[in-house]
């Protein structure tokens, strides 16, 4: 079979999406490769509230179905290492794009950075654990004022994850992928990217046998 890529992933990877609004960008993937079934995406809502949330879920996720993709809803990114259904697996690439904790402050307050910071430490804590060999995290975010804030790389850096990579990031790159909001009236729909970055991590150090971190 040839292989088919997009970007920064192939079709021979096995990949894991997280915090997927409508799953158009699982979409995006799926319709490069024509299959995916070694692929996951994932959301924390279920596919229900997912529906009444955005306009094409359900289309969505009916193609990605018959793509191949598995489709796990409720999964909480602070412990989807431990989620039975994803536990024990091995992942080439764990994608997270434009993580959200929800709108509780202004962007700017320094509560909403602490809420989204939280969530950010959280997934890279989890992730890591869910990485095969040579596997990377890759997470897109802006990078203008307050999002610089957030400080991603330093929170990889503090679960033991370097920084291989920061690259560009543009909608564009990927035909079909519409960024929607996790919450509020406007969820349905896209918004602003400006200037954003998909980083890249790696781990530092692998061992045969390791412990899950508690929560």
């Amino acid at each position: 079979m040839v292989e088919k890529r997009i970007m920064h992933y192939r079709s021979s990877h096995k990949i894991l999406l997280v915090g997927e609004g409508d799953f158009s960008f699982s979409l995006c993937l799926a319709r490069t490769f024509g299959s995916a079934v070694n692929m996951t995406a994932t959301s924390l809502d279920s596919r229900g509230f997912l529906a009444m949330q955005y306009g094409y879920a359900s289309i969505n996720l009916t193609e990605l179905k018959d793509l191949g993709w598995t489709i796990l809803h409720n999964v909480d990114v602070h412990n989807m290492a431990q989620d039975q259904r994803l536990k024990n697996n091995k992942f080439d690439r764990i994608i997270f794009n434009f993580p959200h904790a929800g709108f509780y402050f202004h962007e700017f307050h320094k509560s909403q950075i602490r809420l989204h910071r939280r969530l950010v430490r959280g997934f890279l804590q989890n992730a890591r654990y869910m990485l095969s060999v040579g596997g990377e995290i890759h997470i897109s975010h802006k990078t203008s004022q307050p999002y610089s804030e957030w400080r991603i790389k330093d929170l990889a850096e503090n679960v033991g994850l370097k920084l291989i990579e920061e690259v560009d990031f543009q909608r564009s790159f990927y035909p079909g992928y519409y960024n929607k909001r996790g919450s509020g009236s406007k969820c349905n729909q896209s918004f602003h990217i400006g200037r954003s970055s998909t980083y890249k991590f790696c781990r530092v150090f692998y061992f045969e046998e390791e412990i899950f971190p508690l929560y």
